[in-house]
């Protein structure tokens, strides 16, 4: 069973930048597409970036694309979210995912296509 657990969130301005990290333990998650997902307090969770097991595909929500870059190390077993141009709308608690099935070549955007999530880490984006 993998567990993820991420770090990097926390306060930052508008315009401001944060890098997320989400550790896989337990074994290996490298053959699994991981995402990143966020959600705000009485919202539903909402699909951020993904990016497939070999890393030659990534996929991005409109609502991010070309501030956020999601990037994964296989040799360190570890997901990144470089977040730049930071919104106060990009304010919920960021949860990374492992895909249910391996060795998918399309990322995967559908909370329901992952099943392995960690417990999330808060940023908050002040205007």
């Amino acid at each position: 069973q993998v567990q993820l657990v991420e770090s990097g969130g926390g306060l930052v301005q508008a315009g401001g930048s944060l890098r997320l990290s989400c550790a896989a333990s337990g074994r290996t998650f490298s053959p699994y597409t991981m995402g990143w997902f966020r959600q705000a307090p009485g919202k539903e969770r909402e699909f951020v970036a993904a990016i497939n097991w070999i890393a030659t595909l990534t996929y991005y929500a409109d609502s991010v694309k070309g501030r956020f870059t999601i990037s994964r190390d296989t040799a360190k077993n570890t997901l990144h979210l470089q977040m730049n141009s930071l919104k106060p709308e990009d304010t919920p608690v960021y949860h990374c995912a492992a895909s249910r099935v391996a060795y998918m070549n399309s990322p995967l955007y559908r909370e329901s296509d992952y099943g392995t999530w960690g417990q999330g880490t808060q940023v908050t984006v002040s205007s």
